[in-house]
C-alpha cells in the first residue's frame, strides 16, 4: 500500500484513534483481513463473522508486527475504531487509488469475470506493473484489499466486479472508480436472487454508469455478440468499444477453430492491425474472454501484435478452472470445480469434447446453485446437452439438482449407461477408479458449494485409497 501515517488514516476513515503513542507511524505493509497474514508495517483489519471475531486476534497481529489495528471497538493494542469496519476499507482504498493515478479497469459479466482478469492482467503486465483481484474476490470486501495492495510503481489496477443485486456493482465503483468498464455478458448465474435477466443487466450495467465520459478518457468495452449487454451503449457517456465476433465489433475474431487438444485458435483484428493467437486455455468460451482482453489493451496502448504474443502464453491465474492434468496413465482430469452456472457449464462440456477426440469423455457435474424457479429446467438442459455431444458417460453427483441432470440426459435418449446418479462425491471417485482407462478424459464441475474439487484432488492421487470429503 502506498505509506499513510496512522494519524492520515483516522482521517481518512473518519475513526478515532486509541492506544497508539505515536500517530505520525505509517502503514507501509500490507492491508489483511487474515490474522496470519499479519507481518511487519501491516494494518489488520478487524471484521466480526459468523464463527470469528477478528477483534480476538488483536494480541497477535501486533506480535506479528502490524502497526494497528482497524476495529469497531477498543482492542487494548494500537487501534483505529470506527463505527462500520467495511466501509472505513473502502474509504481507505478511494483514497489510495485517487493518490496513486494508475488507470483502473473494471470489469463484470455472469461468467468468465475471472478467466478473463487473469488474460487482461497478463497482457497489461508486459506494458506496466499491473496489480489485479487474486481468485475472485470481487466483492465489498475483497475488492478494496485488492486495491489496497497497490503501490506507487502500479500503472493498471484491474479489478473484477461481482453482484448479487442492483446497487452493489454500483458501490465498488464508488470505492474504486474505474476508467475503463467492461461488461462481457448477461446470463443466468444467480438469476434467483436477481430475478431475471433484465434485472442482471440493470445490475451489470451500473459499471459503464460510473464511468467518466469520453472527453475525459472513459471507456465502455462491450460484447457485440450480446444484445443485453451491447444495449448498454445507451447508458453510459463513455467512449464505446465493442469486442466479439460480429463484424461490427471494433476488436473481434476470425476464422475460430479449436486445436486437436481442444485449445482455441483465431486471427485477431483491432482497429490498428491484425495478428494470430493460438492460446494455451482450452474451450472455444475462452476467445470471447480473450477479445475483450484485446479490446482493454488495445485501449491501453498495446499493438495486435503485443497483444496477440501475450494472449498466446498466457494461462490460468486461478484455481480449479478448467485446471487440465494428465496422470502418468494417460487420463487426463479437468478441474473446472471453483462454480458453475449454466452458461460456463455449457461452455465446460463443449471443451470437454473439444479435448476428448477420439477418447472417452466423463462429465462429473453437480448443482449449479441461486438459479430459482429456474433449476429445474437449467439443470435438465445440461443433461440434455450432455447426450447431444455425445459425452461418453454423465455422472450426477449430489442430491435433487444432481436427479435433474441425470433426468434431462435420459430424456434426451441416454437410457443405457451413459448416465448415472451417485450420492455423493466419495461414491463418484469410487465410481471413475473403478473404470476409468488409459486416455479417458474427466470433466468435474458444478458450483463452488458442492466441494467437487475433491472429486479431482483424489482422481490425481493414483493408486491412493484414500476417501474424499464431501460438502
Amino acid at each position: 500500500m502506498i505509506a499513510l501515517s496512522l494519524a492520515e488514516i483516522a482521517e481518512v476513515v473518519g475513526g478515532q484513534t486509541h492506544d497508539i503513542p505515536d500517530p505520525s507511524v505509517q502503514v507501509t505493509g500490507p492491508v489483511v483481513r487474515d490474522s496470519r497474514e499479519a507481518v511487519p508495517g501491516s494494518l489488520f483489519v478487524a471484521f466480526v463473522g459468523e464463527r470469528v471475531d477478528g477483534h480476538d486476534f488483536a494480541d497477535r497481529v501486533v506480535e506479528s508486527g502490524a502497526v494497528a489495528v482497524l476495529a469497531s471497538r477498543p482492542v487494548g493494542v494500537p487501534a483505529i475504531v470506527v463505527d462500520d469496519v467495511q466501509r472505513a476499507l473502502g474509504a481507505l482504498a478511494r483514497r489510495v487509488v485517487t493518490d496513486l493515478g494508475a488507470t483502473l479497469v473494471g470489469l463484470t459479466g455472469s461468467a468468465g469475470k475471472t478467466s478473463t482478469k487473469d488474460l487482461i492482467a497478463q497482457v497489461l503486465q508486459r506494458k506496466a506493473p499491473t496489480v489485479y483481484t487474486p481468485g475472485s474476490l470481487n466483492n465489498e470486501i475483497g475488492l478494496p484489499l485488492t486495491a489496497l495492495t497497490a503501490t506507487e510503481e502500479t500503472r493498471f489496477l484491474v479489478l473484477e466486479m461481482g453482484a448479487r443485486g442492483i446497487g452493489h456493482i454500483r458501490y465498488l465503483t464508488e470505492l474504486t472508480p474505474p476508467r475503463i468498464g467492461l461488461v462481457l455478458n448477461v446470463g443466468s448465474a444467480h438469476i434467483g436472487e436477481f430475478g431475471g435477466r433484465e434485472q442482471i443487466a440493470q445490475a451489470k450495467g451500473e459499471l459503464v454508469e460510473a464511468l467518466p465520459p469520453a472527453e475525459e478518457g472513459g471507456t465502455a468495452v462491450l460484447n457485440a455478440d450480446d444484445p443485453l449487454v451491447r444495449a448498454m451503449a445507451s447508458r453510459t457517456k463513455a467512449k464505446v468499444v465493442l469486442f466479439g465476433e460480429s463484424d461490427e465489433a471494433d476488436v473481434r475474431a476470425e476464422n475460430v477453430r479449436l486445436t486437436d487438444s481442444g485449445q482455441p485458435a483465431f486471427r485477431l483484428h483491432t482497429p490498428s492491425g491484425a495478428s494470430d493467437v493460438t492460446m494455451r486455455l482450452y474451450g472455444e468460451h475462452h476467445v470471447s474472454n480473450a477479445l475483450a482482453a484485446a479490446a482493454v489493451a488495445h485501449e491501453l496502448g498495446m499493438s495486435a501484435q503485443e497483444i496477440a504474443t501475450a494472449l498466446s502464453e498466457a494461462g490460468s491465474l486461478s484455481r480449479w478452472r478448467m485446471e487440465v492434468t494428465e496422470r502418468p496413465d494417460g487420463v487426463t482430469i479437468v478441474n473446472d470445480a471453483y462454480n458453475a452456472n449454466p452458461e460456463s457449464m455449457k461452455a465446460a462440456l463443449r471443451a470437454l469434447v473439444a479435448m476428448g477426440r477420439g477418447r472417452r469423455t466423463w462429465a462429473v457435474l453437480g448443482k449449479m446453485a441461486e438459479l430459482g424457479d429456474e433449476a429445474l429446467a437449467e439443470h435438465d438442459a445440461v443433461g440434455r446437452l450432455a447426450v447431444r455431444l455425445n459425452v461418453s458417460k454423465l455422472v450426477a453427483v449430489g442430491g435433487i439438482e444432481a436427479s435433474w441432470l441425470q433426468l434431462g440426459a435420459y430424456n434426451e435418449g441416454s437410457w443405457g449407461e451413459e448416465s448415472v446418479h451417485v450420492s455423493d462425491a466419495q461414491a463418484a471417485v469410487d465410481l471413475l477408479r473403478s473404470e476409468l482407462r488409459p486416455g479417458d478424459v474427466v470433466l468435474v464441475k458444478a458450483s463452488r458449494s458442492v466441494g467437487l474439487e475433491g472429486v479431482a484432488q483424489a482422481l490425481l492421487e493414483t493408486g491412493a485409497e484414500g476417501e474424499v470429503s464431501a460438502r
